[in-house]
């Protein structure tokens, strides 16, 4: 008798258990499509704001730390234009707009942002309302005015092509084998930049990719030796400490991420 009841009660439990579960998936799958709605109308509105622009090289345009060898791929990638966006209008909408980031071969053609934290905007939308979206952001001990050693953007892994969701597709055979995808290109409010991609790799979570600044050249190159090394595909890039470099980071999924880099070649103050 004690058994049936026993079962008798373990099957409205069960029951409810699955309703709860059932719920709680639907509710999240929901807030996921009201996110990404408002995501996708903000997009619309910062397109209608700001135009991207490719700009022909000028007097104030500058290469950036040439190699010695003729061959180095830097030479191709130097011929790209610069893109110019104009933040003013969207300064208006987010006065912590810092630049636009452009990445080929990927949905990445946003604007980007920066708070006094590494926080805010893991939650935030581009115009500050909650929004587990997320924007793009520029590590908070970066200046994009003064550029670091190591400059990093992050954003989420969104699933479909907002924030940094397809630049999972850096360490595809189909990106890398289209070389006009190894660059990345900034507009910041004084200068436009041209960056050459030299490492991209899936790792398991970790910070120690995440240093923006260094004591000694020793130290740095040291570092660009082991970020270089752990890249998934060969790029042919030569670094050195006189190196800028550029570090986008997201989720590839819960214990993973998905990093790319690249170096300054090209700049052109506005």
């Amino acid at each position: 008798m004690k058994k049936n009841k026993q079962r008798r009660l373990i099957v409205p439990i069960l029951f409810i258990a699955c309703l709860l579960g059932l719920a709680y998936s639907v509710f999240n799958i929901l807030l996921w499509k009201f996110d990404s709605d408002k995501v996708d109308s903000q997009i619309d509105l910062i397109n209608k704001t700001a135009g991207v622009t490719e700009v022909a090289d000028s007097e104030k345009t500058q290469n950036i730390n040439s190699p010695a060898d003729g061959a180095n791929p830097y030479w191709d990638y130097i011929k790209i234009p610069l893109i110019n966006v104009d933040l003013t209008g969207l300064k208006k909408i987010n006065s912590d707009t810092k630049g636009w980031i452009q990445v080929r071969g990927t949905n990445i053609n946003f604007p980007f942002v920066q708070s006094t934290n590494n926080d805010f905007y893991l939650t935030h939308s581009f115009e500050k309302s909650h929004n587990q979206a997320g924007w793009v952001f520029l590590d908070y001990r970066n200046n994009i005015n003064n550029l670091n050693s190591n400059s990093i953007l992050y954003a989420h892994g969104r699933v479909g092509d907002t924030m940094f969701g397809t630049l999972k597709n850096i360490i595809s055979s189909n990106w890398y084998s289209n070389k006009d995808n190894h660059i990345i290109r900034l507009s910041a409010e004084y200068e436009n930049t041209l960056w050459q991609v030299f490492s991209v790799y899936k790792i398991e979570t970790t910070n120690d990719y995440l240093q923006t600044s260094f004591s000694t050249k020793a130290d740095y190159q040291s570092f660009l030796e082991k970020i270089k090394s752990r890249s998934a595909l060969n790029f042919d890039v030569s670094l050195n400490p006189e190196d800028k470099i550029l570090t986008l980071s997201t989720c590839y999924n819960k214990t993973e991420k998905v990093v790319m880099h690249a170096k300054l070649i090209k700049r052109e103050t506005k």
